[in-house]
């Protein structure tokens, strides 16, 4: 007990379990498989290996305009008192090669996106050309070399990178893929993540709850946040407070999957378990227990057998903040060694960070020496958006339901004062 008393710094906390974790798996060892999969099944993912271009895009000199293509210098001093006059000799067909050369004194008809005759160096958009009899277009603009061309290779360059390993793939980058002739991609495998919630009290959503029970939370509400960090988790059930039933399913979670989180337990009771189950299945088995940030204490790191198993609160909004500061991070990191680069790590962080700048509705104090996660509403007054605080207890899922994002408060900080600008954190689940 009286290390729970000793607690670590979130940064600290996360240090020991990684670098534990390291030792113990090897740093040649590749965490996470890759997996090849359809490319419209990739939105989302994280690509296993770098992109690099066997090709131009576009792979021609194409128009962006409905109009006519010409040779820039067929049209200088053009204008629309006295237009160039150029011959019409063709209309270029999408998806089609041109037939000729285009040669001074012509002009070839044009859609958005059709493919540049060989000799032209330009298009002149339609609205500044009048058609008349004989095939004959008066060009009432001048054109420079280059006007409305997307010229070869000018979005893409063959032989460039294009996608970095570890980038969490968007849709824009599936039509980057797509343009490169993927119809499949390697990525990272889902980090694959057991659910386990603990408690006599607990009892599943189904269940009528008898007196002093109530139905389980944890394991639904963790289950769809891991969903949206990227994971795929798996919920095992409900261990009773007893070192067998719990040492069952941790160690079931253990033999199967890459990360075990366990919900409830994770405090200094007489009936929790949890510490001497997983100092049992190590080594080492527990390396952090208690962690300067509220809410959120009484989390358990624990290493076994290699995995990383976390011992979150029962409560639930103390459970959502300790799966994101640690177990989230720590999926992160595997995911970013599979992509054979840990220096991705911020960037696949801030693809699941969205914030907003507010200012603080009110004076917000705060214990220095521990980091303070503070659930705010989000407000509109006199044209500022103002961040309320949603006050209430670690246990309250009202908390949750009423609040739009949260702020942190530094380890070292004293709280926050009305009125100053803070960086809301909006939800990622």
């Amino acid at each position: 007990m009286d290390d729970f008393f000793r607690v670590k710094s979130v940064e600290e906390a996360r240090r020991i379990l990684v670098s534990n974790w390291e030792c113990a798996k090897g740093t040649l060892a590749l965490p996470l498989a890759h997996e090849e999969i359809a490319l419209a099944s990739a939105l989302g993912r994280v690509l296993a290996s770098d992109v690099v271009s066997s090709l131009d895009i576009p792979p021609h000199p194409r128009s962006t305009v409905d109009g006519y293509a010409v040779l820039a210098r067929d049209t200088h001093g053009a204008t629309d008192a006295l237009p160039a006059m150029l011959q019409v000799v063709e209309d270029v067909v999408m998806g089609a090669m041109p037939k000729k050369a285009l040669c001074t004194g012509q002009a070839f008809g044009i859609p958005t996106g059709g493919m540049l005759p060989l000799g032209a160096d330009a298009c002149v958009m339609v609205e500044h050309t009048e058609m008349l009899d004989g095939g004959t277009v008066l060009i009432g603009r001048p054109a420079a070399a280059g006007d409305n061309v997307v010229q070869q290779g000018e979005d893409i360059k063959a032989n460039s990178g294009v996608l970095a390993a570890g980038k969490v793939l968007t849709p824009f980058d599936l039509g980057v893929l797509a343009a490169l002739g993927y119809a499949r991609v390697s990525v990272v495998r889902k980090p694959k993540v057991a659910v386990i919630s603990t408690g006599d009290e607990i009892v599943p959503p189904g269940e009528s709850p008898q007196m002093g029970q109530i139905r389980d939370i944890n394991s639904y509400s963790l289950s769809g946040a891991l969903a949206a960090f990227g994971a795929e988790p798996s919920i095992l059930g409900i261990a009773k407070d007893t070192h067998d039933s719990l040492r069952s399913l941790v160690s079931s979670g253990l033999s199967s999957y890459d990360v075990v989180i366990l919900s409830g337990g994770s405090s200094v009771g007489a009936h929790d378990v949890a510490v001497k189950v997983l100092d049992e299945l190590g080594p080492p088995g527990v390396l952090v227990h208690g962690v300067a940030v509220k809410p959120g204490k009484p989390v358990i790191l624990a290493l076994c057998q290699g995995k990383p198993v976390f011992g979150l609160p029962g409560h639930p909004v103390s459970s959502l903040v300790g799966l994101d500061l640690f177990a989230r991070y720590m999926l992160n990191y595997m995911v970013a060694l599979s992509a054979g680069n840990a220096g991705i790590l911020p960037g696949l962080a801030a693809a699941q960070e969205t914030y907003v700048t507010a200012r603080r509705g009110r004076n917000v104090s705060s214990a220095p020496g521990r980091e303070d996660h503070v659930r705010v509403k989000l407000v509109e007054k006199d044209g500022y958006l103002v961040a309320e605080p949603v006050l209430g207890k670690s246990g309250l899922l009202s908390t949750m339901a009423r609040s739009d994002g949260e702020i942190v408060i530094p380890l070292y900080s004293e709280g926050l004062i009305e009125g100053s600008a803070v960086k809301v954190r909006l939800p990622r689940f």
